[in-house]
């Protein structure tokens, strides 16, 4: 007799449990604990003793969606800096004048913890509504030790009371701040010597990442921090080849980095690296449209080489306004020529595969219970509708939320 807290019954599943869709007709979903205690054909469904049994009258689920990289803890936006780049001004002129990352910081400092936490929930709580029941969110915005911790501190407080999960990333080494500008080596300096200690010590972040570009830090500079995560037993993840080739996907390989994320001027021997290390590649498709990029992530040869291929919404004030995973399903379509198929696994199996979580990411007996039911014909249209929202329901560890 097969024991369970709940069984959702009449249901069509795309369980993303091998390496396409999944698809089972007519199954069903026992949990119990939390945990996918069975799943299959309903006509297989051993005789089960459910404390409520439920039907989902057809509809489809998925696993949860995840939303594997987010900068959404911030202060204000940067629509002026969105006008600019339409008149013809580049990121890097931008943030060599002191706008771009740095406006933000200034903002960010000068919010109050109540304020960062009410306009940072608002956009966790709209990646929700659109079925993320795990979402990471980045630091990146205070530049300093007492700024970066209240970031990191607000993501744990996010993930404490929005009924879904926050991995949490300190991401100090995002852009020199202006009070340490032309002392880039000094700046690394305070991100190894205080901040990461006082991180770790405080249990703030479940990884290290780093912005590897020549108008933010150089490998060496990259591989300081690195070092320091790897002595603290933290895992790394890192901003790579966005705007150049700058061998960073390479670097993140070198040290066994979750996910090299953005990619767009990465060569082969980086993608080679990549598949080697078995570091997952993280599209960032609205970077991508913001910025008016052309030069597309080498998407064939992550292909041919087998690297999994996650994508997220990048939800950032400047170069990626973007707070809407599904829209970013669809951008990785259009833009990368992902197939639907390939965009469902990015948010699902691989965006976990790049936040080091083996417990969720498909359908299968062992996984959390972190489930989508959609009202959607097939699995396809996730991908292929943009502003339609069919989210039916989101459970979080077998729970509505």
């Amino acid at each position: 007799m097969l024991a369970c807290d709940l069984l959702l019954t009449d249901a069509k599943l795309a369980t993303m449990a091998g390496d396409d869709y999944g698809i089972v007709e007519n199954g069903a979903i026992a949990i119990r604990d939390g945990m996918i205690s069975w799943l299959g054909p309903s006509p297989e469904l051993p005789a089960v003793e459910a404390a409520v049994t439920r039907s989902v009258d057809g509809r489809w689920m998925t696993p949860a969606l995840i939303d594997c990289h987010t900068h959404l803890a911030f202060a204000g936006n940067r629509a002026a800096e969105f006008e600019q780049r339409l008149k013809g001004y580049s990121y890097e002129e931008i943030a060599q004048a002191g706008g771009g990352i740095m406006s933000t910081v200034r903002a960010t400092r000068d919010a109050s913890a109540d304020d960062l936490l009410a306009q940072s929930r608002a956009r966790l709580l709209q990646l929700r509504r659109e079925g993320c029941a795990t979402v990471e969110i980045k630091s990146g915005y205070g530049l300093d030790v007492a700024t970066e911790i209240r970031l990191l501190a607000i993501a744990r407080e996010l993930g404490r009371t929005s009924g879904i999960t926050v991995q949490t990333t300190f991401l100090g080494a995002h852009a020199v701040p202006a009070e340490y500008r032309g002392r880039p080596d000094d700046y690394i300096d305070l991100v190894v010597g205080e901040m990461l200690p006082a991180v770790a010590t405080g249990g703030l972040a479940d990884a290290v990442d780093a912005f590897c570009e020549s108008i933010a830090f150089s490998t060496d500079q990259v591989a300081r921090v690195f070092d320091k995560a790897a002595e603290l037993g933290l895992p790394v993840k890192l901003h790579a080849d966005q705007l150049s080739d700058g061998g960073g996907a390479e670097l993140a390989a070198s040290y066994a980095a979750l996910s090299a994320d953005h990619l767009e001027y990465t060569h082969f021997n980086g993608v080679k690296a990549l598949a080697d290390a078995d570091t997952v590649a993280v599209l960032l498709p609205g970077a991508f449209l913001t910025l008016g990029e052309t030069t597309r992530p080498p998407v064939n040869p992550l292909r041919d080489e087998g690297v999994p291929i996650a994508i997220a919404s990048d939800c950032n004030p400047g170069t990626s306004p973007v707070c809407s995973i599904r829209a970013t399903m669809s951008l990785a379509t259009t833009l990368f020529r992902l197939t639907p198929e390939e965009s469902l696994a990015g948010v699902t199996r691989n965006a976990a595969r790049a936040l080091g979580l083996r417990d969720r990411g498909t359908l299968d007996v062992g996984k959390r219970a972190d489930i989508a039911v959609w009202d959607i014909g097939h699995p396809q249209e996730l991908s292929y509708w943009i502003g339609m929202n069919e989210l039916a329901e989101l459970l979080v560890a077998g729970v509505p939320v």
